[in-house]
Protein backbone atom coordinates (compact mmCIF):
# COMPACT_ATOMS: atom_id res chain seq x y z
CA UNK A 1 0.00 0.00 0.00
CA UNK A 2 1.33 3.45 -0.92
CA UNK A 3 2.47 5.71 1.92
CA UNK A 4 0.89 9.16 1.87
CA UNK A 5 3.50 11.83 2.58
CA UNK A 6 2.90 15.05 4.50
CA UNK A 7 4.91 17.43 6.66
CA UNK A 8 3.10 17.42 9.98
CA UNK A 9 0.80 14.81 11.49
CA UNK A 10 -1.39 15.63 14.48
CA UNK A 11 -2.86 12.87 16.62
CA UNK A 12 -6.05 14.23 18.17
CA UNK A 13 -8.59 16.78 16.93
CA UNK A 14 -9.44 18.63 20.12
CA UNK A 15 -8.70 22.31 20.72
CA UNK A 16 -4.91 21.75 20.91
CA UNK A 17 -4.81 19.66 17.75
CA UNK A 18 -7.02 21.97 15.69
CA UNK A 19 -5.17 25.10 16.82
CA UNK A 20 -1.90 23.48 15.84
CA UNK A 21 -3.37 22.41 12.50
CA UNK A 22 -4.40 25.97 11.74
CA UNK A 23 -0.97 27.43 12.55
CA UNK A 24 0.92 24.68 10.76
CA UNK A 25 -1.16 24.80 7.59
CA UNK A 26 -0.97 28.58 7.54
CA UNK A 27 2.83 28.25 7.78
CA UNK A 28 2.80 26.09 4.66
CA UNK A 29 3.10 22.64 6.19
CA UNK A 30 1.10 19.83 4.61
CA UNK A 31 -0.89 18.99 7.71
CA UNK A 32 -3.09 16.00 8.52
CA UNK A 33 -5.07 15.55 11.75
CA UNK A 34 -6.27 12.13 12.89
CA UNK A 35 -8.99 11.40 15.43
CA UNK A 36 -11.10 8.23 15.63
CA UNK A 37 -14.13 10.20 16.85
CA UNK A 38 -13.73 13.29 14.70
CA UNK A 39 -13.14 16.89 15.90
CA UNK A 40 -14.08 17.90 19.41
CA UNK A 41 -12.58 16.10 22.35
CA UNK A 42 -13.59 17.32 25.81
CA UNK A 43 -14.77 20.67 24.39
CA UNK A 44 -17.92 19.03 23.05
CA UNK A 45 -19.08 18.52 26.63
CA UNK A 46 -19.17 22.25 27.38
CA UNK A 47 -22.64 23.78 27.43
CA UNK A 48 -21.56 27.42 27.83
CA UNK A 49 -17.98 28.38 27.00
CA UNK A 50 -17.82 31.64 28.94
CA UNK A 51 -14.14 32.04 29.82
CA UNK A 52 -12.37 31.88 26.46
CA UNK A 53 -10.85 35.33 25.80
CA UNK A 54 -12.50 37.17 22.92
CA UNK A 55 -15.47 34.82 22.67
CA UNK A 56 -18.42 36.64 24.23
CA UNK A 57 -21.31 36.08 24.76
CA UNK A 58 -20.76 32.42 25.60
CA UNK A 59 -21.03 29.79 22.87
CA UNK A 60 -21.50 26.04 23.06
CA UNK A 61 -18.45 23.81 22.91
CA UNK A 62 -19.72 22.22 19.70
CA UNK A 63 -20.06 25.60 17.98
CA UNK A 64 -16.59 26.61 19.13
CA UNK A 65 -14.94 23.43 17.86
CA UNK A 66 -16.84 23.58 14.57
CA UNK A 67 -15.43 27.06 13.96
CA UNK A 68 -11.91 25.83 14.80
CA UNK A 69 -12.33 22.94 12.34
CA UNK A 70 -13.48 25.21 9.51
CA UNK A 71 -10.70 27.68 10.22
CA UNK A 72 -8.00 24.98 10.11
CA UNK A 73 -9.43 23.54 6.90
CA UNK A 74 -9.57 26.99 5.32
CA UNK A 75 -5.76 27.13 5.54
CA UNK A 76 -5.42 23.68 3.99
CA UNK A 77 -5.29 21.30 6.95
CA UNK A 78 -6.87 17.91 6.35
CA UNK A 79 -8.88 16.32 9.15
CA UNK A 80 -9.34 12.55 8.97
CA UNK A 81 -11.63 10.45 11.16
CA UNK A 82 -9.62 7.27 11.54
CA UNK A 83 -8.00 5.18 14.25
CA UNK A 84 -4.23 4.99 14.49
CA UNK A 85 -2.90 1.50 15.14
CA UNK A 86 0.79 2.30 15.66
CA UNK A 87 3.51 4.88 15.07
CA UNK A 88 7.14 4.20 14.15
CA UNK A 89 10.10 6.47 13.54
CA UNK A 90 12.82 5.52 11.07
CA UNK A 91 15.68 8.03 10.87
CA UNK A 92 13.98 11.44 10.41
CA UNK A 93 10.58 10.15 9.37
CA UNK A 94 7.50 9.16 11.37
CA UNK A 95 5.33 6.40 9.91
CA UNK A 96 1.73 6.45 11.11
CA UNK A 97 -0.20 3.24 10.53
CA UNK A 98 -3.95 3.81 10.45
CA UNK A 99 -7.02 1.73 9.66
CA UNK A 100 -7.20 3.46 6.27
CA UNK A 101 -3.53 3.34 5.28
CA UNK A 102 -0.01 4.53 6.08
CA UNK A 103 1.09 8.18 6.36
CA UNK A 104 4.54 9.67 6.86
CA UNK A 105 5.86 13.00 8.13
CA UNK A 106 8.95 14.66 9.57
CA UNK A 107 7.10 16.14 12.57
CA UNK A 108 4.30 14.76 14.71
CA UNK A 109 2.16 16.21 17.48
CA UNK A 110 0.58 14.24 20.33
CA UNK A 111 -2.73 15.96 21.15
CA UNK A 112 -4.70 12.96 22.33
CA UNK A 113 -6.09 14.70 25.42
CA UNK A 114 -7.40 12.93 28.50
CA UNK A 115 -10.40 10.86 29.53
CA UNK A 116 -12.56 10.83 32.64
CA UNK A 117 -11.43 8.72 35.59
CA UNK A 118 -13.87 6.27 37.12
CA UNK A 119 -14.70 6.09 40.82
CA UNK A 120 -14.16 2.35 40.84
CA UNK A 121 -17.09 1.64 43.16
CA UNK A 122 -19.60 -1.22 42.93
CA UNK A 123 -22.37 -0.53 40.46
CA UNK A 124 -20.52 2.14 38.49
CA UNK A 125 -19.47 0.00 35.55
CA UNK A 126 -22.69 -2.01 35.49
CA UNK A 127 -24.90 1.11 35.43
CA UNK A 128 -22.86 3.23 33.04
CA UNK A 129 -25.27 4.37 30.36
CA UNK A 130 -28.15 3.49 32.68
CA UNK A 131 -27.97 6.58 34.85
CA UNK A 132 -24.20 6.74 35.39
CA UNK A 133 -22.61 9.32 33.09
CA UNK A 134 -19.44 11.36 32.64
CA UNK A 135 -20.96 14.05 30.41
CA UNK A 136 -23.75 16.32 31.65
CA UNK A 137 -24.40 18.07 28.35
CA UNK A 138 -24.62 14.69 26.62
CA UNK A 139 -26.97 12.95 29.05
CA UNK A 140 -28.36 15.66 31.31
CA UNK A 141 -31.50 16.32 29.23
CA UNK A 142 -32.61 12.72 29.87
CA UNK A 143 -32.94 13.61 33.56
CA UNK A 144 -34.83 16.88 33.39
CA UNK A 145 -36.54 17.55 36.75
CA UNK A 146 -35.09 14.29 38.10
CA UNK A 147 -32.95 13.72 41.21
CA UNK A 148 -29.29 13.88 40.21
CA UNK A 149 -26.03 13.38 42.11
CA UNK A 150 -22.82 14.98 40.86
CA UNK A 151 -19.49 13.70 42.20
CA UNK A 152 -16.32 15.81 42.28
CA UNK A 153 -14.87 19.12 43.44
CA UNK A 154 -12.98 20.61 40.49
CA UNK A 155 -13.94 22.90 37.64
CA UNK A 156 -15.64 20.15 35.67
CA UNK A 157 -17.80 18.95 38.56
CA UNK A 158 -18.90 22.46 39.48
CA UNK A 159 -19.63 23.66 35.94
CA UNK A 160 -21.50 20.49 35.07
CA UNK A 161 -23.51 20.75 38.30
CA UNK A 162 -24.48 24.29 37.31
CA UNK A 163 -25.63 23.07 33.93
CA UNK A 164 -27.65 20.25 35.47
CA UNK A 165 -29.16 22.74 37.94
CA UNK A 166 -30.54 24.65 34.96
CA UNK A 167 -32.70 21.64 34.00
CA UNK A 168 -33.48 20.15 37.39
CA UNK A 169 -34.06 21.61 40.88
CA UNK A 170 -32.83 18.42 42.56
CA UNK A 171 -29.03 18.42 42.29
CA UNK A 172 -26.71 17.12 45.02
CA UNK A 173 -23.00 17.82 44.61
CA UNK A 174 -20.83 15.38 46.56
CA UNK A 175 -17.21 16.25 47.34
CA UNK A 176 -14.76 14.20 49.41
CA UNK A 177 -13.03 17.26 50.89
CA UNK A 178 -14.11 20.25 52.99
CA UNK A 179 -13.72 22.74 50.17
CA UNK A 180 -13.75 22.81 46.37
CA UNK A 181 -10.60 23.02 44.27
CA UNK A 182 -12.45 24.71 41.37
CA UNK A 183 -11.95 28.34 40.36
CA UNK A 184 -13.39 30.89 42.78
CA UNK A 185 -15.96 32.33 40.35
CA UNK A 186 -17.36 28.88 39.57
CA UNK A 187 -17.52 27.88 43.24
CA UNK A 188 -19.44 31.04 44.11
CA UNK A 189 -22.02 30.25 41.46
CA UNK A 190 -22.46 26.76 42.88
CA UNK A 191 -22.88 28.05 46.42
CA UNK A 192 -25.48 30.58 45.30
CA UNK A 193 -27.52 28.20 43.15
CA UNK A 194 -30.70 27.26 45.00
CA UNK A 195 -31.02 24.04 42.98
CA UNK A 196 -27.71 22.64 44.23
CA UNK A 197 -27.25 20.99 47.62
CA UNK A 198 -23.57 20.48 48.51
CA UNK A 199 -22.33 17.59 50.66
CA UNK A 200 -18.73 18.09 51.77
CA UNK A 201 -16.50 15.39 53.29
CA UNK A 202 -18.59 12.76 51.57
CA UNK A 203 -17.64 9.85 49.33
CA UNK A 204 -19.62 7.43 47.16
CA UNK A 205 -19.40 3.85 48.41
CA UNK A 206 -21.77 2.19 45.95
CA UNK A 207 -24.16 3.02 43.12
CA UNK A 208 -27.29 0.93 43.41
CA UNK A 209 -30.04 -0.03 41.01
CA UNK A 210 -31.72 -2.80 39.10
CA UNK A 211 -31.13 -2.06 35.43
CA UNK A 212 -30.91 1.67 36.13
CA UNK A 213 -29.64 3.96 38.89
CA UNK A 214 -31.99 4.06 41.87
CA UNK A 215 -29.84 5.23 44.78
CA UNK A 216 -26.30 6.00 45.90
CA UNK A 217 -24.68 4.88 49.12
CA UNK A 218 -22.79 7.82 50.62
CA UNK A 219 -20.36 7.90 53.54
CA UNK A 220 -19.51 10.89 55.72
CA UNK A 221 -15.71 10.75 55.98
CA UNK A 222 -15.70 12.51 59.36
CA UNK A 223 -18.34 10.46 61.17
CA UNK A 224 -18.39 7.25 59.12
CA UNK A 225 -22.18 7.49 58.85
CA UNK A 226 -23.70 6.02 55.70
CA UNK A 227 -26.76 7.28 53.82
CA UNK A 228 -28.64 5.59 50.98
CA UNK A 229 -29.71 8.60 48.89
CA UNK A 230 -32.37 8.02 46.19
CA UNK A 231 -31.24 9.20 42.75
CA UNK A 232 -32.13 8.86 39.09
CA UNK A 233 -28.64 9.62 37.80
CA UNK A 234 -25.02 10.00 38.89
CA UNK A 235 -22.64 12.26 36.98
CA UNK A 236 -18.98 11.63 37.83
CA UNK A 237 -16.17 14.19 37.47
CA UNK A 238 -13.22 13.07 39.59
CA UNK A 239 -10.28 13.92 37.39
CA UNK A 240 -8.79 12.91 34.09
CA UNK A 241 -6.37 10.28 32.81
CA UNK A 242 -3.98 11.15 29.98
CA UNK A 243 -4.46 9.19 26.75
CA UNK A 244 -0.91 7.96 26.17
CA UNK A 245 -1.47 4.43 24.88
CA UNK A 246 0.43 5.05 21.63
CA UNK A 247 3.33 6.71 23.45
CA UNK A 248 4.04 4.53 26.48
CA UNK A 249 7.83 4.85 26.23
CA UNK A 250 7.91 8.66 26.64
CA UNK A 251 8.80 10.17 30.03
CA UNK A 252 5.76 11.12 32.13
CA UNK A 253 5.14 12.93 35.39
CA UNK A 254 3.73 11.29 38.50
CA UNK A 255 0.16 11.65 37.22
CA UNK A 256 0.92 10.02 33.86
CA UNK A 257 1.11 13.14 31.68
CA UNK A 258 3.80 13.44 28.98
CA UNK A 259 6.74 15.67 29.87
CA UNK A 260 7.87 18.38 27.42
CA UNK A 261 9.89 21.56 27.49
CA UNK A 262 8.51 25.07 26.86
CA UNK A 263 8.68 24.45 23.11
CA UNK A 264 6.34 21.44 23.46
CA UNK A 265 9.25 19.16 22.49
CA UNK A 266 9.47 15.62 23.85
CA UNK A 267 12.77 13.74 24.11
CA UNK A 268 12.26 12.49 20.54
CA UNK A 269 13.35 14.98 17.84
CA UNK A 270 10.37 16.12 15.77
CA UNK A 271 7.84 14.76 18.30
CA UNK A 272 5.75 17.34 20.12
CA UNK A 273 2.98 17.23 22.71
CA UNK A 274 0.18 19.71 23.44
CA UNK A 275 -3.04 20.08 25.39
CA UNK A 276 -4.48 18.01 28.20
CA UNK A 277 -2.13 15.06 27.61
CA UNK A 278 0.90 17.24 28.47
CA UNK A 279 2.32 17.71 31.97
CA UNK A 280 1.50 21.26 33.06
CA UNK A 281 -0.05 23.11 36.03
CA UNK A 282 -3.25 24.38 34.39
CA UNK A 283 -5.53 22.68 31.86
CA UNK A 284 -8.00 24.90 30.03
CA UNK A 285 -9.00 25.35 26.40
CA UNK A 286 -6.97 28.54 26.19
CA UNK A 287 -3.80 26.77 27.40
CA UNK A 288 -4.40 23.87 25.01
CA UNK A 289 -4.71 26.27 22.09
CA UNK A 290 -1.51 28.01 23.16
CA UNK A 291 0.31 24.67 23.35
CA UNK A 292 -0.88 23.76 19.88
CA UNK A 293 0.22 27.05 18.35
CA UNK A 294 3.69 26.78 19.90
CA UNK A 295 4.06 23.19 18.72
CA UNK A 296 3.15 24.17 15.16
CA UNK A 297 5.68 26.98 15.15
CA UNK A 298 8.44 24.71 16.44
CA UNK A 299 7.46 21.92 14.05
CA UNK A 300 7.68 24.29 11.08
CA UNK A 301 11.17 25.34 12.14
CA UNK A 302 12.18 21.73 12.65
CA UNK A 303 10.92 20.56 9.26
CA UNK A 304 12.75 23.44 7.62
CA UNK A 305 15.98 22.56 9.43
CA UNK A 306 16.05 18.93 8.30
CA UNK A 307 14.87 19.58 4.74
CA UNK A 308 16.39 22.94 3.79
CA UNK A 309 16.00 22.19 0.10
CA UNK A 310 12.26 21.75 0.53
CA UNK A 311 12.49 18.01 -0.09
CA UNK A 312 10.01 16.92 2.54
CA UNK A 313 8.65 13.58 3.70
Amino acid sequence: METISCDYIIVGAGSAGLASAQYAARAGLRTVVFDPLGPGGQVLQIFDLENYPGVFPAVTGSDFIDTMKKQAESFGARIVQAKIDSIDKIKNTFYVHTEIGEYSSFALLIATGAEHRMLGVPGEKELTGRGVSYCATCDGPFFRNKTVIVVGGGDSACTEALYLASISPHITLVHRKAQFRAQYAVVEKVKNDKNINVKYNTVVKEIRGNGRVQSVLLEDTETGDETDLPADAVFIFVGMKARTELFDTLPKDGAGYIVTNEKMETIVPGLYCAGDVRAKPFRQIVTAVSDGAIAAHEAAEYVKSISPSGDRA
